[in-house]
């Protein structure tokens, strides 16, 4: 983000590794972004509970980052970082602003429910990751949650730039794990635009209750089945990119009654129990640490799937899979982070500033170019993600070819960390990284060692070496620190009138 360092440029393909960029085909691209994970919540970052052998597989295969950071402590605004390569103070969506409450209502069966759904959209006139992909040569497909617009918006995936879609347009629908209807798109397939996909045999029951479990149409798996699919169809010789947003493990903490499940609910003998609430679309659960541990788990299962696909097709060395999160652990829906660990000995939760919301896991598994077993502590954020699929597809000087011009500013705030993976020299490193949350009024800077969050206005100062929960705060100590980090964040905070934040004072 330091602007005299942006302004040198990204490492391109050829010059880290001038051999591999004399091939022909571009590398295939696999992004894996769950949902609410948090960075203990794997077994490869010391989670004790959950068996996860595929993720952790990929760990020791590739690369695993222990510093690596969400764009937003929350759902949609870290999304967006992570599509716009911008950070929170300049993307156009800060939070998780709806589009369905006002709209009409419309019956599914007995089921009430709305006939817009989704969120703020994505701006118009800044260019997102599939767009760029899809101009250069990508075959895009996105399979999860959108979260980047409503139904019949500016910005919906046949609009920007991803040939196939299915999944949840709105992440409010994706509190319900068996809905009314998903959503679709397939250019291929010669669709117009993002339609319904009604579940009929779900809405023969009720969206809450007790008969709501006699639902059978599960979103995870039928979402997953068709990225499935669609990678099926993939082969050599042009390359692709699937976006895969699944939901789990968010809340509602519910899924298929089966072996998986079964298995924590011995595990987890002793257990708890939660009532729902209606206005969040999260019905009441049993058994809430052995379903959230099954959804992880499930998540799992479904990563072993994708990679074992890839190798079955003979494109997994010519495929770089990243998995992460969105952001930190949640609390909904009956979720105990505290039972789990779920923080990585970090403080802080979804929507919060400190280290435990945003610092997610992120790994990297590409066979023959990223060396096994690597750890790494680089700075990275999501921020940086555009840059770098930029350097995976040979696109060079991306901000000059797709910098809107009309725009006093368009702002792209990332650095590529290919030469990170490849184990190259990283020329270029943030002097800082930075976030803000209007919701809970908070802001932060890391610059180095030094954290600082700010609520309400208010700067506290920590030293991630030697306090990585942020347990003292040290700004009365350290007043010069303090002033250099309030004036980087008055530098990169553009304001926003859907997104107020109280500035440092």
């Amino acid at each position: 983000m330091n602007k005299m360092t942006l302004a040198v440029g990204t490492l391109s393909l050829a010059a880290v590794v001038p051999s591999y960029a004399r091939k022909v085909q571009k590398p295939n691209i696999i992004y894996i972004m769950c949902d609410d994970m948090g960075y203990g919540d794997l077994g490869c970052y010391g989670q004790p509970y959950i068996a996860t052998p595929n993720i952790d597989g990929m760990a020791r295969d590739g690369m695993r980052f222990t510093q690596a950071y969400a764009g937003a402590p929350v759902s949609a605004p870290s999304r967006a970082c992570f599509m716009t390569g911008q950070h929170a103070g300049h993307t156009l969506v800060r939070g998780n602003k709806e589009y369905w409450a006002e709209s009409a209502r419309v019956m599914y069966g007995q089921n009430e429910d709305y006939s817009v759904v989704g969120q703020q959209p994505y701006d118009p006139d800044h260019v997102i990751i599939p767009e760029i992909l899809r101009a250069n040569g990508y075959t895009t497909g996105m399979f999860g949650k959108w979260a980047g617009g409503y139904e019949g918006s500016v910005s919906t995936p046949d609009k920007r730039g991803v040939d196939e879609f299915f999944g949840y347009i709105c992440q409010f629908q994706a509190h319900l794990y068996f809905p009314n209807f998903l959503n679709k798109y397939s250019r291929e397939a010669g669709d117009t635009a993002v339609s319904r996909v009604v579940l009929e045999d779900n809405i023969q029951y009720p969206m809450y209750g007790r008969d709501y479990r006699k639902r059978p149409q599960y979103s995870a798996d039928l979402i997953h089945q068709e990225a499935m699919a669609w990678l099926d169809k993939q082969q050599k010789g042009r390359p692709f990119c699937g976006i895969l947003t699944y939901t789990l493990p968010h809340a509602e903490l519910v899924q298929p009654d089966d072996s998986l499940l079964e298995r924590y609910e011995k595990k987890f003998f002793t257990d708890k129990t939660w009532g729902g609430n209606r206005g969040s679309r999260y019905n009441a659960t049993e058994h809430t640490h052995a379903q959230f541990a099954a959804m992880i788990s499930r998540l799992d299962k479904y990563v072993g799937e994708v990679l074992a696909k890839l190798k079955e097709k003979g494109l997994e060395d010519n495929t770089i899979v990243i998995f992460t999160s969105d952001n930190g652990p949640h609390e909904e829906g009956g979720a105990d982070p505290t039972f789990f660990g779920r923080d990585g000995k970090l403080r802080g939760l979804k929507r919060q500033c400190y280290e435990g919301g945003i610092r997610i896991p992120f790994i990297v598994r590409w066979p023959g170019h990223v060396k096994a077993g690597e750890v790494s502590d680089a700075m990275i954020a999501f921020y940086d993600l555009m840059p770098t699929f930029c350097d995976l597809a040979g696109v060079k000087d991306y901000k000059r070819r797709y910098a809107n011009r009309a725009k006093k500013t368009d702002y792209f705030d990332g650095i590529s960390f290919l030469p990170t993976l490849l184990g190259g020299e990283q020329k270029l490193r943030h002097s800082y990284l930075y976030w803000e949350f209007s919701e809970t009024n908070q802001m932060a800077l890391r610059m180095g060692e030094w954290k600082m969050v700010v609520i309400k206005g208010v700067p506290h100062l920590y030293n991630l070496s030697a306090d990585i929960h942020e347990d003292h705060d040290v700004a009365a100590e350290h007043p010069d620190i303090v002033d250099q980090m309030k004036r980087i964040i008055l530098s990169e905070h553009v304001d926003s009138e859907d997104y107020p934040v109280t500035l440092p004072k």
